[in-house]
C-alpha cells in the first residue's frame, strides 16, 4: 500500500543549453554542472557534462548548442535547491582553450536571470554558485549564454511546500563575463 505521505519530493529538470552571443569569441563550447545542497541527491541524468564546439553563421552572431539537459532530483526540503553552473571556453590567440566566462542560476519554478563569474580561470568553476570568496571577485560582462527549463515537481505540495501556479514553460538565462 503506497503512503499518502511522502517523505521526499522530485524536481525534473529537462531543457537544453540554447546558445551564447559573446561578440568577440568565436568557436565556443561550454561545460556545465549541478550545485546542490546535502539533502539533495541526483536519481537520473548526469551531474554534469560539455557541449560540442559551435562557430558563427556568416547571418548570425549567436553560438547554437541546443545541448540537452535531463535531470531528476530527489530532496527532503527546498534548501540546498539545485543551481546549474555553465563555464564557456574556446581558443586564445595561440589556439589553447580559455574560459571565456562564467554563469550560475538557480534551476527556477519561475524565471531566473543572474550575472557571474570573472577571468582567470577558476580552479573550481563550482565557486560561482557560492558565497564565500566572492567579494573579492571582479566581474565584466562578455556575453550571455541562454538555457531553457522545463521544471516539473512531484510531491512538493503534499510535503507542505507550495510552489505556487504551475507554469509548463519556464526559460531562465545566464550570463557569463
Amino acid at each position: 500500500m503506497a503512503s499518502s505521505n511522502p517523505s521526499l519530493f522530485l524536481l525534473t529538470v529537462n531543457g537544453q543549453i540554447e546558445g551564447a552571443n559573446f561578440p568577440e569569441y568565436d568557436s565556443l563550447y561550454c561545460k556545465y554542472s549541478y550545485v546542490y545542497g546535502h539533502d539533495w541527491a541526483i536519481t537520473t541524468g548526469l551531474e554534469e557534462g560539455i557541449t560540442q564546439i559551435t562557430c558563427k553563421s556568416s547571418l548570425s552572431r549567436t553560438l547554437v548548442w541546443n545541448f540537452p539537459l535531463e535531470t531528476t532530483f530527489k530532496s527532503t526540503n527546498p534548501s540546498g535547491w539545485p543551481q546549474i553552473v555553465i563555464s564557456v571556453y574556446g581558443p586564445d590567440v595561440f589556439g589553447n582553450d580559455v574560459v571565456r566566462g562564467y554563469g550560475a542560476t538557480h534551476i527556477p519554478i519561475t524565471p531566473g536571470h543572474w550575472l557571474l563569474g570573472r577571468r582567470p580561470e577558476y580552479t573550481d568553476p563550482k565557486v560561482v554558485a557560492q558565497g564565500e570568496g566572492r567579494e573579492v571577485t571582479r566581474v565584466r560582462s562578455q556575453g550571455f549564454v541562454t538555457v531553457s527549463f522545463h521544471i516539473t515537481t512531484k510531491d512538493m505540495k503534499k510535503m507542505g511546500y507550495d510552489t505556487g501556479p504551475s507554469n509548463p514553460q519556464t526559460a531562465g538565462g545566464v550570463d557569463a563575463f
